[in-house]
């Protein structure tokens, strides 16, 4: 009697709990780890607040993705290079055109709903997507052009009047008064917590930038609620890793800043931001120290931005390690039991894993001798923290010797002996020689990050093995005689462009020969205030000195007395100049160094063991000799529960589905331009699809401007 009514009780209550998960729209599995609910949604920049690219959706498997055929494409109105990252909310697609105009479409049509952006300036510059925030029935998206952050009603497109002034805020309102008039732009998406959004921020490189303060904004006001300072105040924490302990005063020394996003764990309230080198680069000098909070991984209290731990990197970077990514958060197993952790890729290649709570590196990390400083009143930290494990995912220029040149090449004999004069040590200072780096000032990872199996501690990461050459130069900025054009494209564009004009476009930096062909002089006006791509702006340009330039690079200068030419320019605050970035290669632009040019790796991160590694891409200038070389690639991974590994990033265009369990590719399909973007997977109608933008340009590649979404037929 008593065991039938158990019985009873148990099917009643059965039933109910069913009737409840059916209500709230969830499996029972889903109901045991609520956690999954939140991997089958992509509201968020990269997936989830952990930035994990992850999703729990299952209707595209190993057996049947071969099936998968384009759904629907969306033509935006600009051509150019796109990295965003969409979001879906509610069926509609949030992403950002080339041009930056931010549009929303229907996430299973591709027809659009809105589009901000229309009756205003263009911009060229680029975007890595945007934020969604919702209250109630108030639903916001957060995005960013120039200086200003916008708040944008979710359904209409429109300004909210509330938010700042008419809809918009300028970021540098959070900062000090030494920032106005400087280059600050933000290109990440800002992270979102409670009512906050903490913006990341794109500053110059050079004398005189910004400080790179970590700013939270109100979502609902747009005032500034927290600022957190990457260069301290004299006599707080940090202070005294600065030989000048008024760093933050300084008129040369500035950034620090966080441009590739953060991480937010939302049941801890703790943001995990990694900081960027301080500026100028290279050169040191001004700025000697191990220089805190630069090349760090923060962790700050979300709702206060008080710093709860900290590591840092790269002690005093002199080669512009900053870390490229958002850092993952997922568990690790440690002797049987869970930790909470997080893991930050790296330029150079290496991961390094912290406990989430305490800061305790979960693989040893030891301080590594390095080679000292060559350069007048330059000190280079003695030593750099390398872990021990994971193994470095790139290869690095110790490794590289005479054999290492490219069987491809057919200036192998200059090649090797550029290599044999090139200082290949690890953390070699930079100085009048070159100095090898591999990996390269793109790194190894880049700002497409890792993907990550957030219940299971394996982590995904693509890598590019490109190496480029780092030399400084005396800077003698001797412009006397110079009409005043001449003398600032000296001061601001040579080492990129170079002194003929021709650029590096191996390195993408385009020619400036014959600009007038090209482009419109207000064209070339806008991308001087505000930059593109890899440039930065120079809005601090004083406007005699920028007219004078355009006429430079227009062939229109005309002689002017010497009084006139020297007019606004800066006395020398830098002894040395960095002579540009070069890539290593051959004679046909590619690497100089033999393959894999581009890798794909899994990583237990339990263990520090690599469950897999594969090269990733094709060469397609080599023909049939291309297969399996790798290529340089741009742009991270979706990685789902059940195998799968969606990702695009290659230089030769493809979209290609990895197992990742293996490295085994299962599919790929010839885009119609490269998509330099990580794409998002999400669910309309129980019908799942994968979305990425499609915008060539990078890396000589033709100019795209499609959204392409993929599902089963």
């Amino acid at each position: 009697m008593n065991s039938m009514c158990g019985q009873k009780n148990y099917f009643v209550a059965s039933l109910f709990a069913s009737i409840c998960l059916i209500a709230l729209g969830c499996s029972s599995s889903e109901a045991e780890n609520p956690l999954k609910k939140q991997y089958a949604t992509w509201s968020s920049y990269l997936g989830d607040s952990g930035r994990s690219h992850y999703s729990t959706l299952s209707e595209i498997t190993p057996e049947n993705v071969k099936n998968l055929k384009v759904a629907w494409s969306y033509e935006t109105p600009d051509f150019g290079q796109m990295q965003m990252n969409p979001i879906v909310v509610d069926s509609i697609l949030y992403g950002v055109s080339a041009a930056l105009r931010v549009f929303a479409i229907n996430a299973s049509t591709g027809e659009k709903i809105w589009q901000f952006g229309d009756s205003v300036q263009v911009w060229h510059s680029t975007s890595r997507g945007v934020s969604y925030w919702e209250r109630g029935s108030d639903k916001r998206i957060l995005c960013t052009r120039g200086s200003d952050l916008f708040a944008l009603d979710a359904l209409t497109g429109t300004p909210i009047a509330g938010f700042g002034t008419g809809g918009k805020i300028d970021l540098r309102s959070g900062m000090p008064e030494s920032a106005s008039g400087k280059f600050v732009i933000s290109n990440t998406p800002g992270t979102i917590y409670k009512d906050l959004i903490i913006m990341p921020l794109r500053l110059s490189e050079g004398a005189g930038a910004a400080p790179g303060d970590v700013m939270a904004f109100n979502v609902i006001t747009g005032k500034v609620e927290w600022v957190f300072h990457t260069l301290p105040e004299n006599g707080t924490p940090g202070s005294e890793t600065w030989e000048n302990k008024n760093i933050r005063k300084s008129d040369v020394v500035g950034a620090a800043n966080n441009w590739a996003g953060m991480a937010v764990d939302d049941e801890n309230g703790i943001l995990y931001v990694p900081t960027g080198s301080a500026a100028p680069d290279f050169y040191g000098g001004m700025r000697k120290g191990s220089n805190l909070y630069a090349n760090c991984l923060l962790a700050l209290n979300a709702d206060t931005g008080e710093r709860i731990w900290h590591f840092q990197f790269t002690h005093h970077d002199l080669w512009d390690r900053d870390p490229p990514a958002p850092p993952n958060l997922l568990m690790v197993e440690r002797k049987g039991k869970k930790i909470s952790a997080v893991a930050q890729v790296t330029k150079q290649g290496y991961v390094y894993v912290f406990d989430r709570m305490t800061g305790k590196p979960l693989f040893d990390i030891e301080e590594v001798p390095v080679p000292k400083s060559v350069l007048n009143g330059e000190e280079a930290w003695a030593t750099q923290p390398l872990p021990v494990a994971p193994k470095p995912f790139a290869r690095q220029s110790t490794k590289l010797t005479e054999n290492n040149i490219s069987p491809f090449a057919k200036n192998a004999d200059s090649l090797r002996q550029i290599l044999k004069n090139a200082d290949s040590r690890i953390y070699a200072p930079p100085s009048l020689n070159p100095v090898m780096l591999l990996p390269g000032y793109d790194g190894a990872a880049e700002w497409g990050g890792a993907s990550a199996d957030p219940e299971d501690g394996i982590l995904y990461v693509n890598s590019n093995e490109m190496p480029w050459i780092l030399q400084m130069g005396l800077n003698t900025a001797d412009y006397s005689g110079k009409p005043l054009g001449e003398a600032t494209y000296q001061k601001y564009c040579v080492t990129c462009h170079q002194a003929d004009r021709k650029g590096a476009v191996e390195s993408g930096f385009p020619s400036l020969v014959d600009l007038q062909l090209r482009k419109g002089k207000n064209e070339t006006a806008e991308i001087i205030t505000h930059g593109r791509g890899m440039m930065t702006g120079f809005p601090q340009i004083p406007k005699v000195e920028k007219e004078a330039l355009l006429r430079f690079l227009y062939n229109e200068e005309t002689k002017h007395n010497v009084a006139e030419e020297r007019v606004q320019t800066d006395s020398v605050t830098d002894p040395y100049k960095h002579l540009g970035y070069t890539k290593f290669v051959d004679v046909n632009g590619l690497p100089a160094i033999d393959p894999p040019w581009g890798t794909m790796h899994a990583i237990d991160l339990n263990t520090g063991k690599y469950n897999w590694s594969v090269p990733f891409g094709h060469t397609l200038a080599l023909g049939d000799k291309g297969v399996e070389t790798g290529t340089e690639n741009y742009g991270g991974a979706v990685v789902t529960e059940n195998g799968l590994l969606f990702i695009g990033a290659t230089r030769d265009g493809y979209f290609r589905v990895f197992d990742k369990y293996t490295g085994e590719i299962l599919w790929e399909y010839k885009l119609p331009f490269p998509a330099f973007a990580t794409p998002a997977m999400y669910e309309v109608n129980g019908k799942q699809y994968i979305a990425i933008a499609c915008g060539g340009e990078k890396l000589g590649t033709e100019k795209g401007n499609q959204i392409l979404a993929f599902a089963l037929e």
